[in-house]
């Protein structure tokens, strides 16, 4: 053979190799007990060599060296093995009184240790592969026979390992997936696999008796002479997640339409890649991300599915419009626990957003506060993680779509119908602020200028307008010889009648947003018969503009100023002037740019401000955002 076509056959060579291990790890995928387990953990084919075919980790990572010829029964084998360690708690020492080997002692006797109770769970593997007759082992003329070298009668670790403690391990080594002497189990893990450590607590004995249930429904429905149950569905394979969901289907009403709508996703390399600590949801595509790392137990997982689910049937993902993603996802998460906790479902996982004082405020008013407080905010983690929002939105949908409109719809009506049976069949009290909510998202949303109109009636009750003589009618021309009264307002009721306006003329208002704001208090002033409005300019000092008229207002202003912003002078001002009224309120128009805290005597205010920005302050009056 040359040299030419010895170089063409080593490519192939090495493909033949990777392609057994393949198909050995698809047939594998295909096994009702190991499914699950191989979902959940993290296989991964290096072409170097190392002493063996496979290692697995505590962590769920299994690296396989496909530079060894393998055919894929044997393949399958293997990585069989190697999940058979996690499934069967082989790494958990403490489970078997093995709290005195420590994998971290650099010490003989402990290495050697460790080494034996790898012997003797290897034997474990081997008996259980062997029974489910999966696949075959690589021939190795230096191991015996398996049913040769097992003891009679000895069939669990312990027993096995105090044996080989007892006799010596000479005829029972080489039975894991590397050579003889090395070990197929890693207890310890280098810098380079401290990335798969997000997998360090699942429960893979769970797992693995979930796979062990389901194989036995089979065989049983087999025998039956029925089908036995596909592994590719979701629903057969009935993991806590999957039987969380299905709780509130049939036992939650509020949410069980919801849920029935939604995919629960457990893959650790998903959520590795998207960086979820615990879960996340994403309301357009319908899914929920749940890392089973998280280590969670029955109770905790209602909690967290239930979180998930609220944040996509209130539609947090688009009502958040003009402010921070993040910073509105963790206001969320403050509500959602709030009413999670009052309400009983189950319970709140370890370090999860959570405060008393915030109890009955909705998204918006908690936002509003924690946004004065940034550089604890940025500290803050949901249940994706630190920094990370546990809300995955999509750019390209917006609340305007198509797309958007029609999800909008299908959640507004599920989670009606959901509160309405749940109060039907008597499921248990619900907070009031979530029944707000719930019934407030079957409305559209008010639009900014009604909202001030309402703020305007609050303070200017209609004026009752009474017919005089004193002055004609404008239709009198018509009528020249039949009097006519027209509509008059007494002097007495224009009183006290008027507000003050404290306008923010800093060099960061720009002039259509002044254009606006004062167009906008102009029309509401002369529509709710408001004589004259007090009006102050304010940048670094007060400017007194004294009583303006409404149609003044709005075309004849010269703004003063354009300097820094301190509105306190003009508050100031308005308090200790004598001729406005002591119960008359303010309107505060400012981009939000200004001093962190204000002091208004106990008077009553509100602030108008472009959508987009937030006050540097929790404000106490109620807060108006127009379109710039």
């Amino acid at each position: 053979m040359s040299r030419k076509q010895k170089h063409k056959q080593i490519p192939e060579e090495k493909d033949i190799k990777v392609r057994h291990f393949n198909q050995g790890l698809e047939m594998l995928s295909k096994h009702t007990i190991f499914y699950s387990l191989l979902s959940c953990a993290e296989i991964l084919s290096e072409k170097y060599e190392f002493n063996g075919y496979a290692k697995v980790y505590r962590n769920g990572k299994i690296l396989c060296s496909t530079s060894r010829y393998a055919e894929p029964n044997e393949w399958m084998h293997l990585i069989a093995h190697c999940l058979l360690h996690l499934g069967m708690g082989h790494f958990d020492l403490a489970r078997f009184n093995l709290k005195h080997l420590d994998p971290n002692d650099t010490k003989i006797d402990q290495r050697n240790s460790l080494l034996i109770w790898n012997y003797a769970c290897d034997l474990v593997v081997e008996r259980f592969l062997a029974d489910i007759k999966l696949g075959s082992r690589p021939p190795d003329p230096r191991t015996p026979e398996y049913t040769a070298v097992l003891p009679t009668g000895i069939n669990d670790e312990m027993r096995i390992f105090d044996r080989l403690l007892r006799d010596g391990t000479e005829g029972y080594s080489g039975f894991g997936t590397m050579n003889v002497n090395n070990p197929d189990m890693i207890f310890t893990e280098d810098k380079a696999d401290r990335i798969f450590n997000v997998s360090t607590k699942l429960k893979w004995t769970e797992i693995f008796a979930t796979g062990l249930s389901r194989a036995v429904r089979n065989a049983v429905n087999v025998a039956g002479g029925l089908n036995p149950e596909p592994i590719e569905k979701e629903s057969n394979i009935q993991t806590l997640a999957i039987r969380t969901k299905n709780w509130f289907i049939s036992k939650y009403p509020l949410l069980g339409a919801i849920a029935a709508a939604f995919k629960i996703i457990e893959k650790p390399d998903i959520c590795n890649r998207m960086d979820i600590r615990i879960a996340a949801v994403s309301s357009l595509l319908q899914e929920i991300y749940i890392n089973p790392a998280a280590g969670l137990n029955e109770m905790e997982y209602r909690f967290v599915i239930a979180h998930e689910l609220l944040h996509a049937a209130l539609r947090h993902d688009v009502r958040h419009q003009w402010r921070n993603a993040y910073f509105w996802n963790v206001a969320c998460d403050y509500v959602i626990n709030i009413w999670l906790t009052e309400m009983g479902i189950g319970n709140r996982p370890n370090n999860v957003l959570y405060d008393e004082q915030l109890k009955g405020l909705s998204a918006e008013s908690v936002y509003d506060i924690i946004v004065t407080d940034l550089r604890r905010l940025r500290k803050l983690a949901t249940l994706r993680g630190v920094g990370l929002g546990d809300i995955l939105s999509q750019e390209k949908v917006h609340w305007d779509s198509e797309a958007g409109i029609n999800l909008d719809n299908f959640y507004r009506r599920t989670l009606a119908e959901g509160l309405y049976y749940h109060q039907e069949q008597g499921r248990g009290d619900l907070p009031l602020s979530l029944v707000e909510e719930i019934r407030a998202l079957l409305h559209p949303p008010i639009p900014w200028d009604v909202e001030l109109a309402r703020w305007f009636d609050e303070y200017f009750t209609p004026i009752e307008k009474k017919r005089s003589y004193s002055r004609p009618s404008r239709r009198q021309s018509s009528t020249p010889d039949i009097p006519r009264p027209s509509w008059v307002i007494s002097k007495g009721a224009l009183d006290g009648r008027t507000f003050g306006v404290i306008l923010d003329t800093s060099g960061s208002m720009g002039r259509a947003l002044l254009a606006s704001a004062l167009g906008a208090i102009a029309s509401y002033s002369a529509a709710r018969d408001v004589p004259a409005v007090r009006v102050i300019f304010c940048d670094a000092a007060a400017y007194d503009q004294g009583y303006m008229k409404p149609e003044d207002i709005a075309g004849n202003v010269k703004i003063q100023g354009r300097g820094g912003t301190i509105l306190q002078h003009g508050i100031d001002l308005l308090d200790q002037a004598e001729d406005f009224p002591k119960t008359a309120p303010i309107l505060m128009i400012t981009d939000g740019f200004c001093e962190p805290r204000l002091t208004f005597y106990g008077r009553e205010h509100a602030y108008l401000i472009p959508e987009g920005r937030i006050l540097p302050f929790p404000p106490k009056g109620k807060i108006f955002r127009f379109r710039n």
